[in-house]
């Protein structure tokens, strides 16, 4: 009789289970990253750049002293066009990179792409499964934070303390006139949430194929990261940039790991500089895969070979300063920073917890090239956030890491408007609490946001 209870329990819990999985949106798919040979035939010119950036991003150039170059310059339409007259879907594509993203519904026509004389390369990036699993979108709860009377920053004190980064706040500095971007996986519920009501934000877009309209729809993990910075609710929780304008964009898709998402996440970065985005968040990081064969190996870390820290690389040379979470491998077999955690003229974050110490998942460097990660470390351990529930919790991440130091960044650049990337991350290092011994673990310590900004006047 308990066999047989047993097996019904089974059936029923896989009935409940296929029930929860859906058809993958546009049945069977496969993305392929083209590689393209040139940028003959665009209709663009570096000598009218207005036409392909933002006046705004412009002005942040010309503040750091950078031009414009080719790799700002978009795909060739004449090879877009000739791929298009040939059957193929183009869904995407990174300018930096010059790459394009083709959508097949039959693999065996890729040997069609390569034969393209513009074309240098052929990688399959993506393979959809048979199904998914059904995204839920959670109900609000009521939030129940009590407020804490003189408390201004509430339960996220400590966040911001550790970092000195009241002091900036006092001083007029919360991240005005800044926009900072977000890549993530979905920020669900963060347009109605009544903490966020305040949160200002500019535009949002999705870079995962196929593409969704609806961001707030989607998983929950971008809420969290962004309340880390943007939330302002007085008494009860007080982000590390409340100031800000916010840019949501969206390059994680939760039901697979791909190389793909490389792909989404240079498009999201592209489109965020085109918009004149000064600060970058990316609470992501890669390293394995559904399909074992494409894994990322240590030897590939040094933040010029794998496809996102190639892009993420280009960014203080575009005038943006990208914060990135350092990853959660630490305690994993993997143990390593996480591309694009690798790249170059970035700041990579690793988690401590409330009393400063390492956590045991927050991943070390150094990068295969010997450079010192992560650079600096932030709040992980029990980090306040709020979720997609719109509750007041706390999570564990070098993802809520990345965006509460992020905040303060952006607020130091305000502080220092005068400064490139470069000069501003620099000064974020020097500020740690180990920047006389730094390591592989801690890298440049946690950071005094107060005292860049004194070394820095």
């Amino acid at each position: 009789m308990k066999k047989i209870l047993y097996i019904l329990v089974l059936l029923l819990f896989c009935n409940l289970t296929q029930a929860q999985k859906i058809a993958f949106p546009g049945g069977k798919t496969w993305l392929f990253r083209v590689q393209l040979k040139d940028k003959k035939g665009t209709k663009y010119s570096l000598r009218r750049p207005g036409k392909f950036l933002s006046e705004r991003s412009l002005q942040r150039r010309e503040r750091q002293g950078l031009k414009v170059d080719s790799t700002d310059l978009p795909l060739s339409q004449k090879y877009l066009d000739e791929l298009k007259s040939a059957g193929f879907e183009v869904v995407g594509g990174s300018k930096w990179n010059n790459t394009a993203l083709v959508k097949l519904t039959d693999s065996l026509h890729a040997g069609g792409l390569a034969a393209f004389p513009f074309v240098t390369g052929v990688k399959c990036v993506f393979h959809s499964p048979d199904s998914i699993s059904r995204q839920r979108v959670f109900p609000l709860k009521s939030d129940t934070t009590a407020i804490i009377p003189g408390q201004l920053y509430g339960s996220a004190a400590r966040q911001i303390e550790q970092l000195n980064g009241r002091r900036l706040h006092e001083a007029g500095f919360r991240g005005e006139g800044m926009l900072i971007g977000v890549i993530d996986g979905g920020y669900m519920n963060a347009d109605i949430i009544p903490a966020f009501k305040r949160v200002m934000v500019e535009s949002t877009r999705d870079f995962v194929y196929p593409y969704k309209s609806d961001i707030y729809q989607l998983l929950d993990h971008g809420t969290m990261v962004l309340s880390c910075m943007a939330v302002i609710d007085s008494f009860r929780y007080v982000g590390t940039a409340p100031g800000a304008h916010y840019v949501l964009l969206r390059s994680e898709y939760g039901p697979t790991e791909s190389l793909s998402e490389e792909d989404s996440w240079a498009m999201a970065a592209e489109y965020a500089d085109s918009l004149g985005v000064d600060v970058l968040n990316s609470s992501l990081g890669y390293a394995q895969f559904d399909d074992k064969s494409t894994n990322f190996r240590y030897a590939e870390l040094d933040g010029r070979t794998t496809f996102i820290s190639r892009a993420a690389s280009m960014l203080a040379g575009k005038g943006m300063l990208l914060v990135c979470s350092a990853g959660n491998s630490g305690d994993e077999p993997w143990k390593k920073i996480t591309p694009p955690g690798d790249a170059e003229d970035v700041l990579t974050v690793g988690a401590v917890d409330a009393r400063g110490v390492n956590t045991n998942f927050s991943s070390l460097g150094p990068s295969q090239d010997g450079r010192v990660k992560p650079d600096v470390m932030a709040l992980g351990g029990a980090a306040r956030v709020f979720s997609g529930r719109g509750v007041n919790t706390t999570a564990n991440g070098t993802s809520f890491a990345s965006p509460i130091c992020c905040g303060m960044v952006a607020c130091l650049w305000q502080a220092l408007p005068g400064k490139t990337a470069r000069e501003i991350i620099e000064l974020v290092r020097a500020s740690g609490d180990r920047a006389g011994t730094p390591d592989n673990v801690f890298g440049y310590g946690i950071p005094d946001f107060w005292k860049a900004y004194q070394m820095g006047k």
